[in-house]
């Protein structure tokens, strides 16, 4: 049977900065391949072109075949083939609402479903960590943060990025799933929470002290454990 893979990062690390480049790595080591094909979707960033910039020099020719889809300035290419010619689909971060809609007008939410079953590693950072999940902490809408059931459904549950980052997360977090929202996963800054066949198959880092957390609504009380994270 294929392997369904997501990897999503609570924000910074892969792609972005040099020092975490171990994050780049071991996204890189869930592909058995030299040198494999690596799709930037820079959509919830509005196709930033330096952003874009960033990716490649991340992720060099040494390291990868790299390539980026942007939908602001579509060229016409047939969005189905290309991305399903990939080994891994990365998405940036940004404004994760703005990004679902544009997704949708192209259908890419229905492509990246298929991709997703065809066993191609999709992963992101923040906006790109939150949109595999069915709901979503999100700044898209103010610093205020509101929670969203509106994400692609690939997971279950909800999450919520830069978790130790921000300082309204985690209580808004807390907050929201007190009153009703789905229980999810929160991730730190630098940790990449890896899912295969929709179960959370280990969280690592590249920061001492970050980590994960379950969250969660019990006997009326919301609870919070922690996930320990592998340092790399």
């Amino acid at each position: 049977m294929t392997k369904r893979v997501i990897v999503g990062v609570g924000g910074g690390g892969v792609g972005l900065e040099p020092q975490h480049r171990c994050l780049d790595d071991y996204l890189l080591s869930l592909v058995d391949k030299t040198k494999p094909c690596i799709c930037f979707l820079p959509t919830a960033s509005g196709d930033s072109p330096g952003y874009i910039e960033r990716f490649y020099t991340a992720f060099s020719a040494d390291r990868a075949d790299t390539s980026h889809l942007s939908l602001f300035s579509h060229d016409g290419r047939d969005l189905r083939q290309f991305l399903l010619s990939q080994d891994i689909i990365y998405v940036g971060g940004g404004n994760v609402m703005n990004m679902l809609a544009v997704w949708r007008v192209h259908e890419l939410d229905k492509i990246l479903r298929e991709a997703y079953e065809k066993g191609i590693v999709l992963c992101g950072v923040s906006a790109g960590m939150l949109c595999w999940f069915e709901a979503v902490v999100t700044d898209s809408y103010g610093p205020q943060l509101e929670g969203r059931i509106d994400g692609l459904g690939l997971l279950k549950g909800s999450a919520c990025p830069h978790y130790d980052g921000e300082v309204l997360r985690r209580p808004r977090y807390h907050e929201l799933i007190g009153g009703g929202f789905p229980a999810g996963l929160a991730a730190d800054d630098d940790v990449a929470l890896c899912f295969v066949d929709e179960g959370l198959h280990e969280v690592v880092t590249s920061r001492v002290g970050a980590g994960a957390y379950k969250v969660c609504l019990r006997e009326g009380r919301v609870v919070e454990e922690e996930i320990e994270a592998r340092l790399l």
